[in-house]
């Protein structure tokens, strides 16, 4: 016996990657339901590639009394909105948008790294999928904190313009073939021209300096991971289409050495190590694009510091950073409480 799901935002970039991993995974499901706004009310989405096409429904009149599960995708206005109705009803919401993240009585998952924290989701019946960059962060940090301890980390973040939606995708296309043809770029979704640069704010700005987008990098990491690490962030958006980028420097509490480091990272779910010290012994953002992994490369000892580590870690936003992750934990939550599949 399988599952009822519905996915909220089903015809957005992460709406529709979670319905093609539901469909890759073989997700157990009884009936599938495509919800969205009622702009999109009627219109057909394929499930996965399964050739099953599904009528999108509208939201906001969808009764989720007897579905299992929701995966929302919606954004935080949306989502405010509809996930206490669904949740009320008896569906577990997993929610991708930010609006519930740090709420205490929501856990805020990442399977291979704090699996056990999604046994208080009864609560609410919310579980909180974190922020794209966040999550790939805490899938290579957890296998080395649990054997070395960590203290600090400084990660700079190279994040694509599809985290920024279907509105960044199309901009960079359109800005790019502008330039090529001789016609003016005109920045509207991002502050200022993508095509061919680089954009070190996304998010708003807080009074401290930070954007938002690092402040999540903070709290989420601590929320997930552990309250006393200290970390700090540079979040930058720059012009690739899919997939974001990390160069993070970690100091341990206890020493660890960067053949070791490759060793845990090597069999640590959920991570593929690349790691050759030669030219394109490396992963880049497009060479993970439709991958599940969080790729790791270039592990190497920080002489600055005492006890170190420098790495380069890739991940697939729109599936690692959002829809994969959001799958699992539906999986998960299969497995240790609703038990059907």
């Amino acid at each position: 016996m399988g599952y009822r799901v519905a996915v909220v935002g089903a015809t957005g970039n992460v709406g529709r990657e979670m319905l093609t991993i539901l469909a890759e995974r073989a997700f157990p499901i009884d009936a599938i339901a495509a919800l969205a706004s009622s702009r999109s009310q009627g219109t057909e989405i394929e499930f996965g590639d399964t050739g099953e096409m599904l009528k999108v429904l509208n939201v906001d009149n969808f009764d989720f009394t007897g579905w299992d599960i929701a995966l929302f995708a919606a954004g935080s206005g949306p989502t405010k909105v509809h996930a206490p109705r669904a949740a009320a009803a008896g569906c577990v919401v997993i929610d991708n948008s930010s609006l519930y993240r740090m709420d205490p009585d929501v856990p805020l998952i990442v399977p291979e790294v704090n699996p056990e924290a999604i046994d208080g989701y009864k609560k609410r019946n919310i579980i909180a999928n974190p922020n794209c960059s966040t999550a790939q962060l805490v899938v290579a940090l957890k296998p080395l904190h649990d054997r070395a301890t960590i203290k600090r980390v400084v990660v700079s973040t190279y994040q694509s313009v599809s985290g920024a939606g279907k509105e960044g995708m199309d901009e960079l296309f359109e800005q790019s073939r502008g330039i090529f043809v001789g016609d003016g770029v005109d920045p509207k979704k991002f502050t200022k021209q993508i095509a061919f640069n680089v954009i070190p704010h996304i998010d708003v700005f807080l009074d401290d300096g930070f954007t938002k987008e690092e402040w999540k990098m903070v709290v989420e990491t601590k929320k997930i991971l552990d309250p006393k690490i200290k970390l700090v962030a540079t979040c930058v958006r720059v012009p690739v289409f899919v997939g974001h980028s990390e160069a993070v420097s970690i100091e341990f509490e206890n020493e660890l050495s960067a053949t070791e480091a490759q060793d845990i990272l090597r069999e640590s779910p959920g991570i593929m190590l690349i790691d050759k010290r030669e030219d394109g012994g490396y992963v880049t953002p497009v060479e993970c694009v439709g991958d599940y992994a969080t790729f790791v490369s270039r592990v190497r000892e920080d002489p600055t510091v005492e006890n170190g580590l420098m790495l380069w870690c890739v991940s697939d936003n729109l599936r690692k950073g959002a829809a994969l992750n959001a799958v699992q934990i539906a999986e998960l939550l299969g497995r240790r409480h609703l038990k059907k599949g």
